[in-house]
């Protein structure tokens, strides 16, 4: 991996993930892209950017031979809660633009990344230490394509030999980028509430587990696969990770510890609320382990830490803390 077109590069994890490879790779060996371009933004200032549409197959293409790349990594989706309320353009952009990244893969013998997430499981897989391989049957728009996804990039690989590899990503953690519309962003949005109000109000029910995993520890689990050893790889299209597992009052309570007046209430938001108990309680990611050394840093407290630290940071500079 040494020159590196990014897609979706102003969403939750590509903001981060292009700064670090432009750390790591250098600034003209990171070509992010979106659909817009945001005045300002580091992503679009500081190094490489060209605007983008994914389901424009010859402008993706033309964007991608123009700077000779090796790796695609392709973020740009409809996240859960947003394709629920528009199920048809889900689909169409979350498999449409897949597909393009994919055949842009293919054209130009790149290797591939595109992540999957344990919204691809359904109720009826084992919810506790789900497996790796287990049936996956997902009760919405964003899981079905996610599964359909992973088959399709599988589908790449033995069929054209694209060096397609990729993860289900647990609810992710950060404090450089606001809540989106992901059914496990509460996560998010409790820290920046804590610090701002004082109170949060949850739109997830008392007792909700999922997985999640702090932002620094995701990508690094990009970058350590795409440079796995390729014949260490049994899976490829998608292996399980996570850092921890948390309902909404286990959160708090790592919060409270920091912020003795923290307080939580819930309203529960039904659609959220039948996203997140379709999806495992806790999954297991022994195969990654074993195939590619997935190892996180943050635990909880960790994390907690950090994320505090880092927002108290960021809320003085923007004037909303004193």
């Amino acid at each position: 991996m040494k020159k590196v077109l990014i897609t979706g590069s102003l969403g939750q994890i590509g903001s981060e993930l292009v700064e670090r490879l432009r750390k790591d790779l250098g600034n003209d060996n990171v070509i992010a892209t979106d659909i817009r371009k945001l005045d300002g933004n580091p992503v679009c200032t500081e190094g490489i950017f060209e605007i983008l549409d994914v389901m424009n197959y010859d402008n993706f293409l033309a964007i991608a031979k123009k700077y000779h790349v090796d790796t695609v990594i392709h973020l740009a989706a409809l996240l859960s809660a947003t394709a629920e309320k528009n199920p048809k353009f889900g689909w169409d952009l979350n498999m449409g633009g897949l597909m393009n990244a994919l055949d842009v893969a293919k054209e130009l013998k790149t290797k591939f990344f595109a992540p999957s997430s344990i919204a691809a499981y359904g109720p009826d897989a084992n919810p506790n230490h789900t497996p790796q391989d287990t049936v996956m049957h997902p009760t919405t728009m964003y899981g079905v394509t996610k599964v359909a996804g992973e088959l399709l990039a599988n589908y790449y690989h033995t069929r054209y030999g694209v060096d397609s590899r990729s993860v289900r990503f647990p609810g992710l953690i950060s404090y450089k980028s606001e809540p989106g519309g992901g059914t496990s962003d509460y996560n998010v949005d409790m820290f920046y509430q804590a610090l701002l109000k004082g109170s949060y109000e949850c739109y997830l029910a008392e007792g909700t587990k999922m997985d999640m995993m702090y932002m620094d520890d995701a990508i690094d689990a990009i970058i350590n696969l795409l440079n796995a050893d390729p014949k260490k790889l049994v899976h490829r299209n998608s292996f399980n990770i996570t850092a921890f597992s948390l309902a909404p009052e286990e959160l708090f309570a790592a919060i409270k510890k920091h912020i003795p007046d923290f307080k939580l209430s819930y309203k529960i938001d039904p659609v959220k609320q039948a996203i997140a108990d379709s999806w495992p309680n806790s999954i297991d990611d022994s195969d990654a382990k074993k195939e590619w050394g997935f190892k996180p840093e943050f635990d909880v407290d960790k994390m907690t830490k950090e994320m505090l630290v880092k927002l108290t940071e960021k809320f003085k500079k923007e004037g909303k803390l004193k």
